[in-house]
């Protein structure tokens, strides 16, 4: 949560959404690691939270600029234009994609990204994130990516890091789209702000209708938001209400087996003619924020998520079609205390709980209609957890960053089939300490380093007693960063990161179980460096590229699979890579250009049935500015036309989702 004075500094590149205008603030920002693709408008402000980049591990903003002007179906595409993030597309209706970071999969066996809109917890119990697609296209001012395991602020699904989408609160402006392109696609998308007197409106909405890329792929979904503040007091408190509303309905094409996909790829084959699923979503959010004098600041929000999925799919021919519906309801709500005592040390601590009351059910079908239930479960899951957190300089060119975060789970399961109810694994107190330093050596290069603990639980009814009388730990995930920051020249900055991570004893759910259960595969390692360029060679031109060498590898496997171990994970690349530019040819005319892309992954952890998944995706745009609010964009994405895919095992046989062919759109965007 955050508020903003009306003091603006328009940067090209290299600085963080939000920053404090103190000057010993301003000085941690300029030394710390983190960064930045797109031209970023920093709001300065006098009191308040401290800035995610004063969490010293790596920090990545993508900013407006690289996010408004963009023709995708699907938030969790932007994520594509930051570095050392792996897209995964499954191309099935509302099931259409995720992120992941640091070397974890996408294959919603393990999710490790905290998710959150303005603060607000946002993942599904699984940890899932279908709560990106609540916050529309033209609402969102950053989305900001924290990689690593020293941030304290969270502890749930928190295994690898979290992100953040940043929307606009507050200001005065008006923006309106209609954009039309390949596949009958169909846009538009409004975002009004009001701000007067201390009380500021925002509002956004958004419709798409696609006939999509493949066969039977049709979707048609809509978004909206609307927030009120009232901020007394000179700007120094803000009090409001977030309101967001999301629904979607889609037809699923399914998977197509390694021939079909060579044979043609758009097809969808007879048996996924009634797959298709639809998605509500909603969240609310009370937040309140107020510096209590000169030295603390006050924040604190409740909230409440509802999720609700309806679900028909068929994985292959072989396989008989599922009905699968989710409703769940989450609770939730946090306060932290910022205390400023000198300009050396700042001290922030937090508390946070949340509520889940979570349902399951899933039948076998025929043509979507219903046969046999094989799934009928109810659990609650209830978090609470604590964390403080020292910002502490001993010289000038020296921050140290210590940190201690814990948590505690409670709640059951219900097993509707049979009346049985199960306790949860009593894991305890679940402590994560953390440690950051970073040293700025002069104004062009700063070296930092971290350790940090984060933890994950079982998944599904694996959280639950329910095949054994004695409780489970949880696994334990500690991990460090090294790195430099550098800018070696006027125009040019970067980061160098070596990171490692370590879990104790992973567990993933079994994908298709009826029980919801979930497997451990022993103890694990991953590894990676990260490297992030940005260069601005002129005014006019615009560079970033962003690359990860990772390793995922079971060092010790589970008993059950011993054949596993020293074998790498699945569905991890050893590279991801990206690469963009932006040419402003005249005040008039901008072309922009970018890359991303993979190396290819095994699809399973025996490492025997072949490797797949690689790719690499050119995408161009040129934009006109045809008056002083009118803009038209050509948008072409896949411009060379490459087919790739998601592939992933039955265990009989490799299923291929292709990914989106060449697309053209072009979008006309009033700004008032």
């Amino acid at each position: 949560m955050m508020f903003f004075r009306k003091k603006t500094v328009v940067l090209a590149i290299g600085l963080c959404f939000a920053l404090s205008a103190r000057a010993q603030d301003t000085a941690d920002i300029a030394a710390a690691p983190a960064m930045t693709v797109g031209v970023v408008t920093v709001v300065g402000k006098a009191t308040g939270p401290l800035a995610t980049r004063n969490v010293l591990t790596s920090v990545d903003l993508l900013d407006e600029s690289r996010i408004a002007t963009q023709a995708i179906s699907h938030n969790w595409q932007l994520f594509g234009q930051l570095p050392g993030v792996m897209l995964t597309q499954y191309g099935q209706g509302t099931t259409s994609g995720k992120i992941s970071i640091r070397g974890f999969t996408g294959e919603g066996e393990i999710n490790a990204v905290k998710l959150l809109i303005d603060g607000v917890p946002s993942n599904s119990n699984d940890g899932m994130m279908p709560y990106l697609d609540l916050a529309p296209l033209l609402d969102i001012r950053a989305v900001e990516l924290v990689r690593g395991t020293n941030d304290p602020r969270y502890g749930l699904h928190n295994i690898a890091g979290n992100a953040n989408v940043v929307t606009k609160i507050g200001g005065n402006y008006g923006a309106a789209r209609l954009g039309y392109g390949s596949f009958d696609t169909r846009d538009a998308q409004a975002a009004l702000g009001i701000d007067r007197n201390g009380f500021s409106q925002n509002y956004a909405a958004s419709w798409q209708r696609t006939d999509g890329y493949r066969a039977h792929s049709d979707a048609d979904k809509s978004t909206f938001s609307g927030k009120w503040f009232y901020s007394p007091d000179n700007g120094t408190s803000r009090y409001g209400l977030i309101v967001r509303h999301h629904e979607v309905r889609a037809d699923e094409p399914g998977f197509l087996t390694a021939a079909e996909a060579r044979a043609d790829w758009e097809q969808s084959m007879p048996h996924n003619a009634t797959d298709r699923g639809t998605r509500r979503m909603d969240q609310v959010a009370l937040q309140a924020e107020t510096a209590l004098g000169r030295q603390l600041f006050w924040a604190a929000q409740v909230y409440h998520n509802a999720l609700n999925d309806h679900r028909y799919v068929t994985f292959s021919a072989g396989a008989r079609q599922q009905e699968r519906t989710i409703e769940e309801n989450h609770s939730g709500a946090s306060t932290t205390l910022t205390w400023r005592p000198t300009g050396q040390l700042r001290v922030v601590g937090g508390l946070d709980t949340e509520r889940q009351d979570n349902a399951s059910q899933r039948w076998f079908t025929a043509s979507a209609v219903r046969q046999s239930r094989t799934r009928d479960q109810q659990f609650d899951l209830n978090t609470a957890g604590g964390f403080i957190q020292a910002i502490y300089k001993p010289a000038a060119a020296l921050t140290i960053t210590p940190a201690l975060r814990v948590d505690k789970l409670t709640g059951s399961y219900t097993n509707l089939l049979d009346g049985r109810v199960y306790g949860i694994n009593d894991y305890g107190l679940i402590r994560q300490p953390k440690l950051s330093a970073v040293y700025q050596v002069n104004d062009a290069w700063s070296v930092y380093g971290n350790v940090g603990r984060t933890f994950q639980i079982g998944i599904g009814t694996a959280t639950y007693k329910v095949n054994q009388t004695s409780d489970l730990s949880p696994s334990i995930n500690d991990g460090w960063e090294t790195g430099v920051k550098f800018r070696p020249a006027q125009g040019v900055e970067g980061r160098l990161a070596v990171w490692e991570q370590y879990a104790s004893n992973e567990a993933r759910r079994k994908m298709n179980d009826p029980a919801n259960d979930a497997e451990n595969i022993g103890e694990t390692r991953r590894r990676g460096v990260d490297l992030q360029l940005n260069l601005r060679p002129t005014s006019r031109l615009g560079v970033w590229v962003g690359a990860a060498v990772q390793r995922a590898r079971i060092v010790k496997a589970d008993a059950a699979s011993i054949a596993t171990q020293g074998n790498e994970i699945d569905h991890t690349p050893h590279l991801l890579y990206n690469a963009g530019a932006d040419f402003n040819v005249s005040d008039v005319l901008r072309l922009s250009g970018s890359i991303n892309g993979q190396s290819n992954y095994f699809l399973d952890r025996t490492n025997t049935t072949g490797k797949f998944g690689a790719y690499s995706v050119v995408n161009l745009s040129a934009a006109y500015r045809l008056g002083n609010n009118l803009d038209v964009e050509l948008q072409v994405r896949n411009v060379a036309d490459r087919y790739y895919d998601y592939v992933w095992h039955d265990g009989a046989q490799s299923l291929h989702a292709p990914g989106s062919p060449r697309s053209v759109t072009l979008m006309l965007t009033s700004r008032f």
